[in-house]
């Protein structure tokens, strides 16, 4: 991660830069912004290849906030605003949602909204997301194409995350279903590998955790679950986390959950190298959920 953290004092200096010249370089620092592309994806790859969790944890809202600033000088920057959304989606789910849900449901607000950007630079886009009509959303839809595709899921993905934490206050949150609904339908149809296949671990977790009535599906869920582990070789740990904490307790499958998050502990750390961070992050929640069974199972339930 040492790659990361020398980053961090040339972009906070950016930062300043930008914020104490107002206007009168505003050129040149978008010139500036655009061009760190190349800086950006390798820093975004270090940090996915370094196993030591704390150290990029404890980088990450240093590196928000710079993002931030960063799409402050240039907000339509697709690149920028992905990155952004796949940060906030990581950063909320992986080390605040188990501690604090209401501040989570900020970060995957702010998730959305990045990747809903990146997304409505494509006009028909923009007009279809602003209007109620499903249809013309659908319709909307078919503008974007493979090269949009990580937008979408992020979009998709944070939008289904903020609706899970927020309707039980805000039931209004239920309304944006079908549109949701509309951007997974997309994303398959799109590239349902994208990210070790992770539409179909949304999927799988959507259709456990709603109620049958509300349109839960608890064997499509597993089929979707499956499909992901069998697209990512079972090597990117985060899917079978999310088997075990949503399909095996909603199906109280206590062995299942049992044995699910033992194989992601037990897992090499050299699984795959290019996402140690993940993995290793994963491995930590997973044996914190494993040590709160009780919460989920009864007590003296049997592992059959």
């Amino acid at each position: 991660m040492a790659s990361t953290r020398k980053l961090f004092p040339c972009a906070t200096a950016l930062i300043f830069f930008m914020v104490f010249t107002g206007g009168c370089a505003s050129t040149w620092t978008k010139m500036t912004v655009d061009g760190m592309k190349p800086i950006m994806e390798k820093t975004r790859d270090a940090s996915r290849s370094n196993p030591d969790v704390e150290t990029v944890r404890d980088a990450m809202p240093a590196l928000l906030v710079q993002m931030d600033g960063f799409i402050e000088v240039s907000p339509e920057n697709r690149h920028l605003l992905g990155s952004a959304a796949e940060s906030y989606m990581g950063y909320a789910f992986l080390f605040v949602e188990d501690e604090d849900k209401d501040r989570a449901k900020g970060l995957y607000y702010q998730a959305k909204e990045y990747a809903l950007r990146s997304l409505c630079l494509t006009r028909t886009f923009a007009d279809g997301l602003a209007q109620d009509d499903i249809q013309v959303f659908s319709d909307s839809l078919k503008t974007i194409h493979k090269r949009d595709i990580a937008p979408l899921f992020l979009a998709t993905n944070a939008w289904l995350q903020w609706i899970r934490l927020s309707h039980t206050d805000n039931p209004n949150a239920l309304n944006d279903l079908p549109k949701v609904e509309a951007m997974i339908d997309r994303t398959l149809e799109l590239d349902d590998t994208f990210n070790y296949g992770g539409i179909h671990a949304v999927l799988g977790a959507w259709y456990v955790s709603r109620p049958q009535m509300l349109g839960g599906q608890p064997e499509q869920a597993d089929f979707h679950f499956h499909e992901a582990f069998e697209i990512s070789g079972s090597k990117y740990l985060l899917w079978q986390y999310l088997y075990a904490r949503y399909y095996a307790v909603e199906t109280k499958d206590k062995k299942l959950f049992v044995d699910t998050l033992n194989q992601i502990i037990s897992a090499p750390d050299d699984l795959l190298p290019e996402e140690a961070f993940v993995n290793a992050a994963v491995k930590i929640k997973a044996k914190k959920l494993l040590s709160h069974s009780d919460d989920y199972f009864l007590a003296n339930q049997p592992i059959d």
